[in-house]
């Protein structure tokens, strides 16, 4: 199945993209209501992963090399108009190496990088055991799930669901944390914006800043009321910043 999906139909010569990558355990309803915060020209994806949703049947892909292909391929695919990736938490990563790719393609189209709620990775090998970072337990995924709140915690309370998401929240959290970036990567092209909310138990500010080192463009940070999905309550706020022209 296609990984990008749009919950209106593209516009008739796009004046914009944005490309909305979800956080773990994240699928593109997440964005389901953004197309309504933006003018009608601008072309809204979201990125589906495999083993949810509309992908429900594939199977889940548990490192960033095998992930970032495929949204590579179909972005390149996609008629060139100026792009914005956004990505949060988790999909903040996933937004960063896809650019990277997409940059050494010589894709120049893709304006801007917002990059929300998640800290820059390190570089060189994971940490840990011989096959990487030791796998948490169910029990630690939970809590860690939970304790950054968001729009579905209630599906950890009820026994059949979570056993439903848990092997993708398993998944996902082997992703990120086995995730490393190349120590010899390019400098992006492409601005780059963090997000952060002000109470995010994940990120201050200031690692928000650090995401200033992977660009030759502008840099530029924004602070929100909230914790790390601060984005809910601010989502036309976010989608319009995103969206905003250069310079703006």
């Amino acid at each position: 199945m296609p990984c990008l999906v749009r919950h209106r139909p593209a516009p008739a010569g796009p004046s914009l993209r944005l490309v909305c990558f979800p956080h773990a355990g994240g699928s593109p309803s997440f964005f389901r209501g953004w197309p309504g915060h933006l003018d009608p020209s601008v072309d809204v994806v979201a990125v589906g992963y495999p083993g949810r949703e509309s992908r429900f049947g594939e199977p889940l892909i548990p490192t960033m090399d095998a992930l970032v292909p495929q949204i590579v391929a179909e972005l390149l695919a996609e008629p060139p108009v100026p792009t914005v990736l956004l990505g949060h938490s988790m999909g903040a990563s996933v937004a960063y190496e896809s650019l990277l790719r997409l940059e050494a393609a010589g894709a120049d189209h893709f304006t801007r990088l917002c990059v929300s709620s998640r800290r820059l990775a390190a570089t060189g090998p994971a940490a840990g055991t011989a096959a990487g970072v030791a796998a948490r337990t169910d029990a630690d995924l939970i809590a860690a799930v939970t304790a950054l709140g968001g729009p579905h915690v209630e599906v950890w309370k009820d026994p059949d669901l979570r056993e439903l998401f848990l092997p993708v929240i398993r998944n996902d959290y082997h992703l990120v944390d086995n995730y490393r970036r190349r120590a010899d990567a390019p400098a992006l092209r492409a601005d780059v914006v963090a997000l952060t909310g002000d109470r995010d138990p994940r990120l201050s500010v200031p690692q928000a800043e650090e995401w200033s080192a992977v660009t030759s463009g502008s840099f530029t940070t924004h602070v929100f009321e909230g914790g790390h999905f601060y984005l809910v309550p601010h989502a036309e706020r976010v989608a319009r910043l995103a969206a905003a022209p250069r310079g703006a």
